[in-house]
This record gives C-alpha cells, sequence and structure tokens, in this order.
C-alpha cells in the first residue's frame, strides 16, 4: 500500500504541475517496460491493444472485467510508474457496478482508471444523461476510499453522436460528481478540444492516434489539455510492423525487415531478468 500511495502521489503531480504529459499506452507487460525505458512519467492500459493481443475486437462484450484486471495487474508489476486503467463500461449499467470496478481496480495496484458512458448497444449507444451521472458518482465515491484517479469519458464522438453541446454537458456533470480528470475521445478538431478545456476546471485527456488531424504536445498544451493518450495506436503501429515484415515474407520471399527490427539483445536490456 505504501508503494501504491507514492505511485498515486506522483500520478497525482503530473496533473497539477505545469504543462501537459503524454501517458503512453501499453498493451503487456513487455511494452510496458519499453515504455518505461524510453522515460515517460506513467502508463495508461488499453483495452483495444489488450483485444488485438489476444485475438479478440475492442468492445466491453469481448473483454471480461477479470481479464482487463489481470492485463492491468501485468503492467502494473512490470515497472515502477503509476498506471492507469481503460476499465470500459464500468462492467455493468448498475452505478454499483461502476463502484465495484474502481475497489478492484484499487486492489491489483493501479492508481487510475476511467469509466465511460457508452453502452456497447449500437441502438442505443450511450447512455441516458441521468443514469451516465449515477454512474460516475458512484465510481466516484469509491475511488476516493482509495489512492485512485477517476477518469469520467463521454463517448458521443466515438459513438456516432458528433454532439459537442452534450459532450461538455456530460463532462461538466462528471466534474460535479466527483471524477477527477474529463475525457472525450474522438473530438473533431484543436477548436473542440480548446472548447471542452476552457468548459471545465478539471484536467482534460486527450487521446492522439487516431484517424483524422494530428497535433502536437505544444499545441494540445496551448488549447488547455493536460494530459495525452495514445489509445491503442501503439499497439496498431506494432501490427503495422508485423504485417509488412509478414507481406514481404509472403509475397517476395525475403527478409529484409530484419534490419529495421530491433536487436535481440536491446529487446532483452528492457526486460526483467527472472528465474522461473
Amino acid at each position: 500500500m505504501e508503494k501504491q500511495q507514492d505511485k498515486h502521489l506522483k500520478f497525482r503531480a503530473l496533473h497539477d504541475r505545469e504543462g501537459a504529459f503524454v501517458i503512453p499506452n501499453p498493451w503487456d507487460a513487455g511494452s510496458a517496460r519499453i515504455l518505461a525505458a524510453v522515460g515517460f512519467e506513467a502508463l495508461a492500459t488499453t483495452s483495444a491493444g489488450l483485444a488485438f493481443s489476444i485475438g479478440r475486437r475492442d468492445s466491453a462484450a469481448a473483454l471480461a472485467r477479470d481479464v482487463i484486471l489481470q492485463n492491468a495487474r501485468d503492467i502494473v508489476e512490470a515497472t515502477e510508474l503509476p498506471v492507469s486503467a481503460d476499465l470500459e463500461d464500468g462492467f455493468g449499467k448498475d452505478p454499483l457496478c461502476c463502484a465495484e470496478t474502481i475497489s478492484l481496480a484499487a486492489g491489483v495496484g493501479l492508481v487510475g482508471g476511467s469509466i465511460e458512458d457508452a453502452t456497447g448497444d449500437a441502438a442505443d449507444p450511450v447512455f441516458e444523461f441521468g443514469l451516465a451521472v449515477e454512474r460516475v458518482a458512484a465510481a466516484a465515491e469509491e475511488a476516493r476510499k482509495h489512492p485512485f484517479i477517476l477518469t469520467a469519458r463521454a463517448e458521443n464522438f466515438l459513438c456516432g453522436r458528433a454532439d459537442l453541446d452534450d459532450t461538455i454537458r456530460r463532462l461538466v456533470a462528471f466534474e460535479e460528481a466527483g471524477a477527477d480528470v474529463l475525457y472525450a475521445p474522438g473530438l473533431p478538431d484543436i477548436e473542440a478540444i480548446r472548447t471542452v478545456c476552457s468548459a471545465v476546471k478539471r484536467p482534460v485527456n486527450v487521446v492522439m492516434g487516431l484517424a483524422g488531424q494530428v497535433y502536437t504536445v505544444e499545441q494540445l498544451q496551448e488549447a488547455g489539455v493536460k494530459r495525452i493518450s495514445v489509445g491503442g495506436s501503439f499497439a496498431r503501429a506494432a501490427l503495422a510492423a508485423l504485417m509488412s515484415a509478414a507481406r514481404e515474407v509472403k509475397e517476395h520471399g525475403t527478409f529484409t525487415y530484419a534490419k529495421s527490427a530491433m536487436p535481440a539483445r536491446e529487446a532483452a536490456s528492457y526486460m526483467l531478468d527472472v528465474k522461473r
């Protein structure tokens, strides 16, 4: 618990200090070790990266809570960095499910995590406003019992609902319900990002690496962003390299991809040296 408290304080300090910081998203312990070696100060899990690594599509229906939490535990134990987790929709409609998920997340050593308002139902993709706020309030109440920073996500733009006013309404309500960080993935442009940041008082997370315009850390910081994640895009970049190598071998019978591959010695240098 003392180590977890220390990580929580470090994570909190990242949100309190001047400027924006990047929190990349490893999908397993090995990628977490590499990102820590690069020098990042905190990590966040990615449900998409995890899903791809086990041969599944990214959806709450495809990833059970115990699978998400075991992956998070592996990443927590891989480095000394603070780790926040993608906790999907809290793994249940009932606000009590969200609270239980936060408690379990803290139990595996996480010092942060996100709850989203997406339902997973294509016919009704976002929870009704009142219920969405109740779910965040329940999660926030539980988070206050632990060294834990709660992120509340408004999923409108990822669910085909390009409604900035409703997104801001939800984020403001989530802030009032006790969320520590606000997050609306898929905002269309820097002006929308700036509008969101100016509408709330708590730190705002923005994801880069999605399709669309790409902004620099400096540009996002100027717009008011505090935290920048990359979602599943690092995992997809790794998969792209794998596909390129596989196609070269299959289609051309050559192995030139190995010239740009990370040397085995370097890869090993990032990993733990433990006995079975």
